[in-house]
């Protein structure tokens, strides 16, 4: 028996979701008929009534707002609140101009109520009204509005590149994580268009008002015409009649748009605050200290002869009242309105004993001022260059620094801490700078200062004062401040140590921008044959020996060529890294430039290789001896070079060779024969382990084929 599944993903799904998306375009098709089309007077009664009611829920909303931006959407609302208010206006025209000559209620009982109960019947009285409205609309509460809107939008605007350096300064102290600080760039985003559409939306009420006036200009003039052309009334019935319907027509309109400018002026003037607008008053005007000489002023002026006094001094008794109940809830002391929950003194919390940042650099309280936001936090902005620089050269999203002082440092000292591992250490002296031989020094230069050695690279440097910058730049030093020192050194720290910096979070995010680009590429790899905990350790064991991820697709392909050969984690790696030798060689040697090679002697290495192995990774062991020997003539070699060298082995050698020398050696780049580029061009300017290998270092190096090398 076979079931049949229904899905709810079908056409009448769809149908049912329709309505609340389509809600907005069939209101404004809604207002475009008023506009065109003849409506009924009790319909025209109806929408009067839904716009006054619209106009005063806006109202609420902008006063209960506790800050601008929780009614972001308000241009919007004003926008089309006016665009209804315009096309009633339109369509109460026409009712009046045809059906005028009938009576009041031809034109729709809101209308003449309007023009009824508010002038009396009285058309002057009305124009007069309806003119104090417009005063106070367009010169009073818009005009001040837009001004406000403009400053507003003006200052935040001037004030956005500061907002946003500072959400990267918290980010690289620490203080936020990146979904807070995407949370903090999206608001300053929304404040800064919010700003800018209000100016703009000011702009609507000010020219609805200048509408209103034109419109009952207009109807005036051909309610008379109609009258006394079509309908054959005299001026005085033509003015009693539609003079009359027209000055009630526009009050109905103006009243709500007093209020729509009432609420843009309380939004663009509110002030951010965790109370609404009423609260906000309320609790700044609660000081009792206001009150007291409201009281006696009124109070003086009540007992004067000439003043009526029953409606003074009953205000300055008011006055006092309020002054003395103020009083006495400040002198009382306030009771918690939720009781605070006890924590038990031997509670630890999880919090409390971890650290969530794999990076963080610790400074002694010495060093304090280097990232402080009053001296502009050279430290905070230089370590945030130094992230974004690491991140576009290995081609992942570094996890975001923390920068904290430490009182197990000295005041001088700080540290780059790796997982709470301590991967490089320095002394600085604040205040001062550090003029560092480069290479570049004039013999004799004359400069003093404190003799030390750059962190960084080991060159000799001498820390001065400021005012000595000049005198070393002109000497050839390469001058920088302590904080370059230290975000210098924090550079090579973890560029030496970046494959510790790579874990799955990241390695998701690089996949996932992968795959937009090339799915198929991705889907060849992962999650099949290689699982992101795989993949993960594939690609740290890439990046540890110097193939960064900037460059994604030759990289995936070189893997997923690899796995349909060797699916092991060795043969991929070892297949990928001869696939990608060109990026190796690169690091150590320009283009068309001889690569700089040493090798093994033939006995040495055989000797390695026919050694003892380890068990547990399979590599051979090369004994303490034989390997202080290596590393010592690779380090001589590369000093009478002056440059980095490659060491060229046969590939089950590469491994254990390239453990030992990588800390030790680090201008040594250890290759097997597989690695080297067809194309590249050696020069061999070592073998080490020869009986003899003196004339290899000084004659000529000698350049030959990566061919001939491997015969």
């Amino acid at each position: 028996m076979s079931t049949i599944a229904i899905t709810p993903a079908g056409p009448m799904a769809r149908i049912a979701a329709m309505p609340a998306a389509m809600v907005l375009p069939a209101g404004i098709f809604a207002l475009l008929a008023l506009m065109v089309l003849p409506i009924p007077a009790l319909l025209l009664d109806i929408f009067f009534v839904l716009n006054i009611a619209i106009s005063i829920a806006v109202l609420m909303v902008a006063l209960n707002a506790k800050r601008p931006l929780d009614f972001s959407s308000f241009p919007s609302v004003l926008l089309f609140a006016t665009l209804l208010r315009l096309a009633l206006n339109v369509a109460s025209t026409r009712v009046v101009l045809v059906n005028g000559h009938e009576g009041g209620a031809a034109a729709g009982e809101v209308i003449e109520s309007f023009a009824a109960f508010l002038v009396g019947g009285n058309f002057a009285v009305g124009l007069f009204v309806f003119a104090i409205l417009m005063i106070i609309n367009m010169i009073v509460i818009t005009k001040g509005a837009g001004r406000v809107s403009e400053v507003s939008a003006r200052f935040v605007l001037d004030a956005l590149p500061g907002k946003q350096m500072a959400i990267d300064a918290d980010i690289a102290a620490g203080l936020v994580t990146a979904d807070e600080a995407r949370e903090r760039r999206r608001e300053v985003s929304v404040e800064a268009d919010f700003y800018g559409s209000m100016d703009g939306a000011s702009k609507f009420v000010k020219g609805d008002a200048l509408a209103a006036l034109l419109i009952l200009g207009v109807n005036i003039i051909a309610g008379f015409a109609i009258g006394m052309i079509s309908h054959g009334l005299s001026a005085g019935e033509a003015g009693e009649v539609y003079v009359t319907l027209a000055v009630g027509d526009a009050l109905v309109a103006q009243v709500p748009s007093l209020l729509l400018s009432i609420a843009a002026a309380a939004i663009v003037t509110r002030v951010s605050d965790q109370r609404d607008l009423a609260g906000q008053i309320g609790g700044q005007f609660a000081d009792p200290r206001g009150w007291l000489p409201v009281a006696l002023i009124l109070g003086a002026v009540g007992i004067v002869p000439a003043m009526p006094q029953l409606i003074f001094l009953p205000g300055a008794a008011i006055a006092a009242t309020i002054w003395w109940q103020l009083k006495r809830r400040a002198a009382t002391p306030q009771s918690i309105a939720e009781p605070v929950e006890e924590v038990a003194f031997d509670h630890i919390a999880l919090a409390d004993v971890s650290d969530a940042t794999l990076v963080t650099i610790e400074l002694g309280y010495g060093l304090v001022g280097l990232v402080d936001a009053a001296q502009g936090s050279p430290l905070i902005t230089r370590i945030t260059g130094i992230r974004k620089q690491l991140s576009r050269d290995l081609g992942f999203v570094l996890p975001q620094f923390r920068i904290r002082d430490s009182l197990d440092l000295a005041a001088q000292d700080y540290a780059v801490l790796i997982g709470g591992v301590s991967a490089a250490r320095g002394n600085i002296r604040p205040g001062k700078l550090l003029a560092i031989d480069a290479g570049d020094v004039r013999a004799g230069h004359g400069l003093t200062g404190e003799a030390t050695r750059d962190p960084s690279f080991d060159c000799p440097a001498v820390w001065i004062a400021a005012s000595a910058r000049d005198h070393a730049v002109a000497e050839g030093f390469l001058v920088v401040d302590p904080s370059t020192v230290i975000a210098t050194h924090a550079n090579q720290a973890l560029l030496a140590e970046a494959h510790q910096l790579l874990g799955p979070d990241e390695v998701r995010e690089w996949v996932d921008g992968l795959k937009s680009r090339a799915p198929a590429l991705v889907e060849a790899v992962h999650p099949d044959p290689l699982p992101l905990a795989a993949l993960t350790r594939i690609l740290r064991a890439l990046v540890a020996d110097g193939i960064g991820l900037a460059h994604p697709q030759p990289l995936f392909t070189s893997m997923a060529l690899a796995l349909q050969k060797n699916p092991e984690f060795d043969a991929v790696i070892d297949a990928v890294r001869a696939d990608l030798a060109a990026r190796l060689t690169a690091r150590i040697a320009a283009p068309g430039e001889p690569l700089k090679v040493v090798t093994l002697d033939a006995g040495l290495e055989s000797a390695i290789l026919g050694g003892m192995i380890d068990p547990a990774t399979g590599q051979p062991l090369i004994e303490p001896d034989c390997g202080g020997m290596i590393m010592r003539e690779v380090n001589r070699i590369a000093d009478a070079q002056g440059s980095a060298i490659a060491l060229i082995v046969q590939p089950p050698a590469r491994r254990a060779l390239a453990a030992l020398l990588k800390p030790r050696a680090p201008r040594c780049l250890v290759l097997s024969i597989a690695e080297l580029p067809a194309t590249q061009p050696i020069a061999v300017v070592g073998v080490i382990g020869a009986a003899d290998d003196t004339p290899a270092l000084t004659a000529p190096p000698s350049t030959i084929a990566p061919q001939e090398m491997a015969a």
